[in-house]
């Protein structure tokens, strides 16, 4: 009889050192993707055509008065760097709640059309229109969301399923672009670069009144996100398991969409649609931390880490400054390539 109840014992200490051992890699990966997040922050503001030391740096935070750093660190690079770490949290937290909740790597919002719905608001607001600055923001904004609920009825059908939702969506991307190709088709000169500027998803001439609501919009729809992390994990294992283990499917579904389409639509409308953050930061994290757990943290700080290095890259690494949005283009086509090459190699799902 205790040989017996030996092996049970021997068995749950395996479960419950590999959990300890799962918690405690998950906990020293989200310090060093913080850290690293602070340490190109902190970057961001030190370089450029002058360089400022970390003292002077601090000291025009705090409030100090420093000769040439206020202006340059203060007006220019403190406020592009803050919305740089605010679209990029917003986009990867964004971005894996979608890829979460419908259990597919294609579901964000780059792909079904709710970012590409912004910004085909934005080009008709610029050029046939005429509007400019907030009006152009607000414009956006009420574009995604009214893209995502209109994807999310037209999904509907006793629930909403994930491939179906993703296939309307990628029909209204390709709606969408239309109309901005006919925008742009009648855009002048000055419109056409401004849309264009917008399009691509830029962080130059950043300024507060741009970032201060994509801000507000983190702080009050992030933890909306982070609370649903439990019913999030339950939906990947299905809408019958999750009913039993007693999530309300629909609410959770409708609330995550809500939260996630407008930290999405804030972002965007600060920077334009950024390509492929929203895609990637998921994945990157899930190869990061492991398959257990949920992944809405480490996605975050991922999408965050993307926004800045490719900021970087842009402005620095080539003779011309490129926005930041081509970079993390140019980073994300390969993968989305290499998903659909896979998929069809398995004969499986995405």
């Amino acid at each position: 009889m205790s040989a017996g109840l030996v092996a049970p014992a021997s068995a749950v200490d395996v479960v419950v050192r590999g959990r300890v051992r799962r918690g405690a890699r998950r906990r020293v990966v989200v310090a060093v993707l913080a850290v690293a997040v602070v340490v190109l922050f902190a970057v961001t503001l030190m370089v450029g055509q002058t360089f400022y030391p970390p003292g002077d740096v601090l000291r025009v935070i705090a409030g100090e008065q420093v000769q040439g750093a206020s202006f340059t660190v203060g007006r220019l690079r403190l406020p592009r760097a803050v919305l740089a770490v605010v679209a990029g949290l917003c986009f990867g937290l964004a971005g894996t709640t979608f890829q979460t909740m419908l259990r597919n790597p294609l579901a964000s919002p780059d792909v079904i059309g709710i970012s590409t719905s912004a910004g085909a608001a934005a080009a008709v607001g610029i050029v046939l229109l005429g509007l400019s600055g907030t009006a152009v923001s607000t414009l956006a904004i009420g574009a995604a969301l009214g893209v995502a609920l209109l994807i999310y009825t037209l999904a509907f059908k006793d629930g909403v399923a994930g491939t179906r939702l993703i296939l309307i969506g990628i029909g209204m991307a390709a709606m969408a672009s239309s109309v901005t190709s006919y925008a742009l088709s009648e855009a002048g000169s000055w419109d056409f670069q401004e849309t264009l500027r917008w399009l691509n998803g830029s962080l130059n001439g950043t300024t507060w009144g741009a970032t201060v609501p994509a801000l507000l919009a983190l702080v009050l729809l992030g933890p909306v996100l982070l609370t649903q992390t439990r019913n999030l994990s339950a939906l990947q294992l299905g809408d019958d398991t999750a009913s039993a283990l007693g999530v309300r499917v629909e609410r959770t579904r409708l609330l995550a969409i809500v939260a996630a389409v407008g930290l999405i639509a804030f972002a965007t409308a600060a920077c334009g649609p950024i390509a492929f953050v929203s895609f990637l930061a998921g994945p990157i994290a899930a190869r990061i931390i492991g398959p257990n757990g949920s992944l809405l943290v480490p996605a975050a700080l991922v999408g965050a880490l993307l926004v800045l290095v490719a900021d970087l890259v842009g402005q620095f690494a080539f003779d011309t400054r490129f926005p930041v949005g081509v970079v993390t283009g140019v980073l994300g086509a390969p993968y989305l390539i290499y998903l659909i090459a896979r998929s069809h190699r398995t004969g499986g799902s995405l």
